[in-house]
């Protein structure tokens, strides 16, 4: 009789583990939801945290599993087989994972089925849709009636408690004892892979590859554990992290939204974050953050080759997930100073919020919008008083302002018209940012309406000029080169 396995005791791949299969918090819930004629059944939830599995392991228990047919948004094949469900009549029970990776189209098609489905208890269909964070919310805007149709479990990251369990269950099947057991539940935060895997690695390590007669301590380190995974993950995902990191207009000097949206996706206890919400924490970075979402930057770069394989991002909900499970742990467990060096940027962390803040008077606006959608175009942090007029509306403007121009920006451009010296708003600017003027971190920009005057001092640092009536688009776009150029030596 052959020995077991270590792959068949810690599984990371194939069907629901047979000697560590550990029952998820909502698993109860589950079970509830596909005994219920008719409605539809959302599990929602990070990857790599049990969901297929629990799913899988609850049909059987309900005596479900017989005709069940499994499908995958991944797969084109399957894509078909799903698009052809409304006209198959009483198919059973059907699986749909990756639902997320659905057109909008597909997934308004279910959704009007899963209403028929539920207003009827059918007891000839029930599909069970399977995606990552917020999957339930994308279906109910596609059809706002069908959140009482519906049951949504969501799979949240596992208690230390249930990952314990399931090591304690691996070590009893296969005799072993592992020493970095505690270590291995700290790190696996809340993932039944990530358990499977790093248990798996310790023994392979230890070179306890077929379950011993005699119990067996497995003196792997977690450090050598995470050394070694953390290895082969870089081979897998190094060039991809990278890539998005640098994102769609890499430069050295630049603000580095990407690389900060990594980071935040590490720091998080879950495995998706909200852009919004991270914004809100870090505001020294929300200004280029909330360029590249906004701009569509962020859901473009995710939608590339190789990196769609590993992240997922909502336009709608403005979440970004984990693909693959692998994925958290390497971003985890890497050198952020040694990456940050990889990728190539010379500073990613600064005291200001904005890299330019516009000065200007009314009548020099559409100037300084081209000004601004130029200087945006190159990936740097704008700060313009139109874009940000919903956030100080029924606030002292001068309190929101002033530090803006004082010392939140690393420079100020003052886009000096016929009118600039003449308005209220320009006039408060100039006060906030007048001690800057010696320090080389205002840039002026003349209009070559206004003739050079000997006693005007502001003249003697070196500035640009514009034409209020050329080509604003050509001179902005010209003007921002030159910036660029400065900002990169400074």
């Amino acid at each position: 009789m052959s020995q077991m396995r270590v792959e068949e005791v810690f599984k990371i791949s194939g069907g629901v583990p047979v000697h560590t299969f550990v029952k998820p918090s909502e698993y109860s819930h589950l079970k509830v939801a596909l005994r219920s004629p008719g409605r539809g059944v959302i599990v929602e939830g990070p990857s790599g945290i049990g969901k297929s599995t629990a799913v899988n392991k609850a049909l059987r228990e309900t005596g479900m599993d017989e005709e069940v047919v499994q499908l995958s948004a991944r797969s084109p094949e399957d894509v078909e087989y799903i698009e052809l469900l409304h006209e198959l009549g009483k198919f059973g029970t059907v699986i749909i994972d990756d639902f997320h990776r659905l057109q909008d189209s597909v997934k308004s098609q279910i959704s009007d089925m899963l209403k028929i489905m539920a207003d009827a208890e059918d007891v000839g269909r029930k599909l069970v849709i399977i995606g990552i964070n917020e999957a339930g919310r994308s279906l109910i805007r596609a059809s706002p009636d069908l959140s009482n149709r519906i049951d949504v479990i969501r799979f949240e990251v596992e208690p230390d408690v249930k990952i314990a369990e399931l090591v304690k269950s691996g070590e009893k099947a296969f005799n072993v004892r592992l020493t970095a057991k505690e270590l291995i539940v700290e790190k696996s935060r809340g993932s039944f892979y990530l358990a499977q895997l790093l248990c798996m690695d310790a023994c392979v390590q230890a070179d306890v590859l077929e379950k011993p007669e005699n119990i067996v301590e497995v003196n792997t380190s977690f450090a050598a554990i995470q050394r070694r995974v953390v290895a082969r993950q870089r081979e897998r995902f190094g060039d991809v992290v990278r890539s998005f990191a640098r994102g769609t207009k890499f430069r050295p000097s630049g603000r580095a939204p990407y690389l900060h949206i990594l980071r935040w996706l590490a720091e998080s206890d879950s495995w998706s974050i909200s852009i919004q919400d991270e914004m809100r924490k870090h505001p020294t970075e929300k200004a280029s953050v909330s360029l590249v979402s906004d701009r569509g930057y962020l859901e473009n770069l995710a939608n590339s080759e190789g990196i769609s394989e590993i992240l997922h991002f909502d336009p709608d909900t403005r979440i970004l997930s984990v693909e693959n499970p692998m994925l958290i742990f390497y971003l985890r467990n890497i050198s952020w100073s040694d990456f940050i060096r990889e990728v190539g940027f010379t500073k990613v962390d600064y005291k200001e919020n904005y890299d330019f803040a516009l000065s200007f008077a009314g009548e020099d606006r559409s100037f300084a919008d081209a000004l601004r959608d130029s200087l945006e175009d190159l990936g740097h942090a704008v700060f313009y008083d139109m874009a940000e007029q919903h956030r100080f509306l029924g606030q002292d403007v001068e309190t929101y302002m002033g530090p803006i121009y004082a010392s939140g920006s690393r420079f100020v451009i003052a886009v000096l018209g016929e009118m600039y010296g003449k308005k209220r708003w320009t006039l408060f600017e100039v006060s906030q940012y007048k001690k800057r003027l010696t320090e080389g971190e205002v840039i002026p920009v003349w209009s070559d309406k206004i003739p050079p005057s000997p006693t005007d001092p502001v003249r003697d640092l070196g500035y640009l000029t514009f034409d209020p009536e050329g080509d604003l688009t050509q001179q902005a776009n010209s003007h921002a080169a030159i910036l660029t150029r400065m900002i990169q030596e400074r």
